[in-house]
């Protein structure tokens, strides 16, 4: 027989040890000035990163630049994140997360500053190597310090709004960058960029202290914050141990495969299959964009509502997430173009990362916070490796064999190795807790 449930929410799903003894004062508005910076200084990391493809037709014009020449700059940035997230979440973990994300906002809006001053493909190279080393570990560790705020009740809705606003400053970035570029130059886009990043950055520094975010920490259940030692650190090995978050690390990067996919193919699509000029088909894919980045905020809001009382369910509207997205996307790419399949389109693409949120969630709440950023840190790498990096990659080649529409038909498929994951990690949920548990609990003398 358990414990009987405490009348306090209980979102973790571990039972209640008794009453909270903290009575400190939480401010009700900090969290939100924390999130509000974070998410605000991750709008300038994507804008910094993307402004590069609204001013590819002038570097090209300018200094008679090869199309494998303009790749380059976009995929140093990639590769630099892949290579360097988990290795700068555990320093951050270490080093200390404000100190750790002010200097990386830092180094990122200085190397966007020196890409407008650059004056050669191989100066811009070098800017754009600077530019991912500091945005590297921003994501993970940012959304470390958010979740470290707010109580785990609505870190699915947090984590989905957050991960979202990479597609928001993609869009901000590309399309401001654009019209800057037309009425001023190229140089002033990159210029616009690094200052919005470096006064962000300013504002965040003088509000943001980790003081403040210890007084104003979200109280976590006792029995995972209150029995260790002061200063208790997990082993970086427990972010590998524990089989629930294994699942989600892995379903987290395979259900952002087929959004990867939608984001770098359907501006060619609709270029293809539709006939628009490229400014035209690049507007329409800025409508896809976005509705990926909604549908990762509204689905975090649903999938917190529905693991209110029960935290298990957010496995499961990941899962229903999954779903959506397989069938409408499917569904879409084996019609003829026209109403309905835009329709289907925009509604796949409204789900197909919607399980983003559910499953930073369950990495949050199955890690010791000791080594949070370094989880999401991991989680990053899942995503990248199995999601953002492989998903246009892999179409690419299947385009150039198949057809690009083919393509995009087998792409929505690996949604069901995804599904399978999560289903696997809402089974082995009540095992995640034993283990995590295990790591915050002294042994018994």
């Amino acid at each position: 027989m358990g414990l009987p449930p405490s009348p306090v929410e209980n979102p973790t799903g571990i039972p209640d040890a008794g009453p909270r003894t903290n009575s400190r004062t939480r401010s009700r508005t900090y969290p939100w000035i924390v999130f509000a910076l974070t998410f605000g200084l991750l709008l300038s990391d994507y804008m910094s990163r993307q402004v590069l493809s609204a001013v590819f037709p002038f570097l090209k014009t300018e200094w008679a630049l090869s199309d494998s020449q303009l790749a380059s700059l976009t995929s140093i940035v990639a590769l630099m994140v892949g290579l360097l997230t988990l290795p700068l979440s555990l320093l951050a973990d270490r080093w200390g997360r404000v100190k750790s994300l002010v200097l990386m906002a830092v180094l990122w809006s200085a190397a966007t500053l020196l890409c407008a001053v650059a004056s050669s493909f191989e100066q811009m190279l070098g800017a754009r190597f600077l530019v991912g080393v500091g945005e590297a570990a921003y994501g993970s560790v940012g959304i470390a310090v958010v979740l470290s705020v707010f109580a785990p009740r609505v870190h699915a809705s947090l984590s989905g709004a957050f991960m979202a606003g990479g597609s928001f400053g993609s869009v901000i970035g590309v399309a401001l960058g654009g019209v800057i570029a037309v009425h001023l130059s190229w140089r002033w886009s990159f210029a616009a960029m690094a200052v919005f990043g470096l006064i962000l950055v300013a504002l965040f520094r003088t509000l943001v202290t980790e003081r403040k975010l210890a007084e104003n920490a979200a109280d976590e259940h006792p029995r995972q914050t209150a029995t260790p030692p002061d200063g208790f650190r997990a082993p970086v090995s427990s972010l590998f141990t524990n089989p629930a978050v294994l699942f989600a690390y892995i379903g987290g990067g395979l259900q952002i495969f087929t959004a990867a996919v939608l984001l770098s193919w359907t501006p060619s699509y609709f270029n293809r299959y539709y006939g628009l000029a490229p400014d035209k088909a690049g507007a329409a894919a800025s409508i896809v964009v976005l509705l990926v980045g909604s549908g990762m905020v509204v689905c975090g809001i649903i999938t917190d509502r529905l693991g209110r009382h029960d935290i298990t369910r957010k496995w499961t509207a990941a899962v229903v997430f999954c779903i959506i997205a397989l069938v409408c996307l499917l569904t879409a790419f084996r019609l003829e173009a026209g109403p309905v399949q835009l329709a289907l389109i925009g509604i796949g693409a409204f789900f197909s990362a919607g399980s983003s949120g559910p499953t930073a969630a369950m990495v949050a709440n199955l890690t010791h916070t000791s080594v949070r950023a370094s989880a999401m840190g991991t989680l990053t790498v899942a995503n990248n490796l199995l999601g953002l990096a492989l998903g246009p990659f892999v179409v690419g080649i299947l385009a150039d064999r198949l057809g690009l529409r083919e393509a995009l038909q087998l792409s929505p498929l690996v949604y069901l190795a995804a599904i399978a994951a999560l289903l696997a990690g809402k089974r082995l949920h009540p095992a995640g807790l034993r283990k995590l548990l295990a790591l915050t609990t002294p042994p018994a003398r």
